[in-house]
């Protein structure tokens, strides 16, 4: 990400004239959509000083339908037919492989990423295998009373949002899937035997993760699956017609056609990204003010950038780890690493003292549809996240002498939090997610849980 620096210096009229041009050359029609006004010129030009001109540039989503302008991964071309395919796939229930019968063809990738969460989990610790019932938007899956506590798949961090996922060549909280960008050179942490191995087929991190999380998550297109479908078999040839026959039908196709439809997923439609797409009246005053406090007075800017809001990189922050429970431990060597080294983040990963206890940086768009933040899920409202970023301080004393050079205390007034507030609440929100999700999927499963107890609470159909 290009930064810009006090020493870049603009001419008066250069700046004007450049700002004329990026706020007007959008617009599609001024008869609908008036002029820029005098708080979004600066607005503009609070982020063009925090950012750089190419750095604003780089806030912009582009349209989830232009395929082409979707950054992707060159070994898992973007087709409208893969998109299709994952969309079903991401939400088919009918995948599920249960440790109990009861549990089998109960869940989905769906489970701990539905749209109406944000694309996250309901819960602070996803639940997988083993989980029923879903409440209104997630928040009252629980532990099935058929399943010991050691064979439930639960996540042992906050499950990371599925959108805004195209932006950033590595996923997990820790980066550990994903070839290429800052995994290069971690060749010999791709343990055989592990969800690590999978790095080796040579894929971005959304692919890796697909094709990885279907194992670890107990899902597979089976022979069997296809036999109670076959409306599937239609759908994979048409999603990878070059594909030989053999390997076609399996976990690492279905895997790049879930990240093929995770890339497509994003909130452009968010107040801040139709703003930048020329919509100038799409932010209020208010909205405007509070995002020239993020990427001025705040300085969330720093860390907080391109169009997901994420630079991609890691900060050790010392934010709390998700508290101790009787299913952590179990579920953490499913990802191929110990409880103990998941504390430890990206250094967990890669074994470098400078990388110790550091967190990806989350995405933040739509964050008021979940209940929890932080990689452990600890902070239980927005506000707290906030008041913990500006007062600069480790809630692990252990974190302190590996905390990121960018966290540091930072005041702002009353107001401008207040206002700083209203662009990460409202600004950042897109209202419309159900657009990404399918009306049903081939099976006719109730989704993304089809146990009794979802079925109730989701109101569809008694599980198949």
């Amino acid at each position: 990400m290009t930064h810009f620096h006090p020493s870049h210096v603009f001419s008066v009229t250069a700046f004007v004239v450049s700002t004329v041009v990026l706020l007007t050359s959008c617009n599609p029609s001024n008869a609908v959509n008036p002029d820029p006004v005098d708080k979004d010129f600066q607005m503009l030009a609070t982020i063009i000083d925090a950012l750089g001109q190419q750095g604003y540039s780089q806030l912009h989503m582009p349209d989830p339908h232009d395929l082409d302008a979707i950054p992707q991964d060159p070994n898992n071309p973007l087709t409208s037919q893969k998109v299709s395919l994952g969309r079903m796939l991401f939400h088919e229930t009918a995948l599920g492989m249960g440790v109990e019968e009861s549990g089998t063809r109960t869940f989905s990738c769906a489970s701990c990423h539905h749209a109406s969460a944000g694309f996250q989990a309901g819960i602070q610790q996803g639940l997988g295998d083993g989980g029923v019932g879903f409440g209104i938007r997630g928040e009252e899956r629980v532990i099935s009373s058929d399943y010991d506590p050691s064979d439930i798949d639960r996540q042992p961090m906050r499950s990371p949002t599925a959108m805004n996922g195209a932006f950033t060549p590595v996923t997990l909280w820790n980066g550990q899937f994903g070839a290429h960008g800052p995994n290069v050179g971690t060749e010999s942490l791709w343990t055989e035997g592990t969800p690590l191995e999978v790095n080796s087929l040579g894929y971005f991190g959304l692919e890796t993760q697909a094709i990885a999380g279907l194992t670890v998550h107990r899902m597979a297109p089976t022979p069997a699956f296809f036999n109670r479908m076959p409306g599937y078999v239609a759908l994979f040839d048409a999603a990878f017609p070059e594909v030989a026959e053999e390997d076609r039908y399996g976990v690492e196709m279905a895997g790049l056609a879930i990240a093929a439809y995770e890339r497509t997923i994003m909130s452009n439609e968010s107040p801040f990204q139709r703003w930048l797409d020329g919509e100038h009246t799409a932010m209020t005053p208010a909205q405007k003010d509070g995002a020239m406090v993020f990427f001025g007075a705040a300085q969330c800017g720093t860390c907080h950038n391109g169009p997901a809001l994420s630079d991609g990189g890691f900060h050790a922050l010392g934010m709390p780890d998700m508290p101790n429970n009787d299913v952590l431990d179990a579920n953490v060597d499913d990802y191929g690493m110990s409880s103990e080294d998941a504390a430890l983040g990206r250094g967990g990963f890669t074994g470098a003292d400078g990388d110790k206890y550091a967190f990806k940086t989350p995405q933040l768009y739509n964050l008021m549809d979940s209940r929890f933040f932080g990689h452990g899920g600890t902070f239980y409202d927005l506000a707290d996240v906030v008041d913990y970023k500006l007062a600069g301080a480790s809630a692990k004393p252990e974190v302190t002498p590996y905390l990121s050079t960018e966290f540091d205390a930072i005041e702002i007034t009353e107001e401008q939090q207040s206002q700083l507030m209203r662009f990460l609440v409202e600004a950042l929100y897109d209202p419309a997610l159900d657009r990404y999700v399918p009306a049903n999927t081939l099976s006719g499963n109730c989704f993304p849980n089809n146990d009794s107890q979802s079925s109730i609470d989701l109101g569809c159909s008694e599980p198949l």
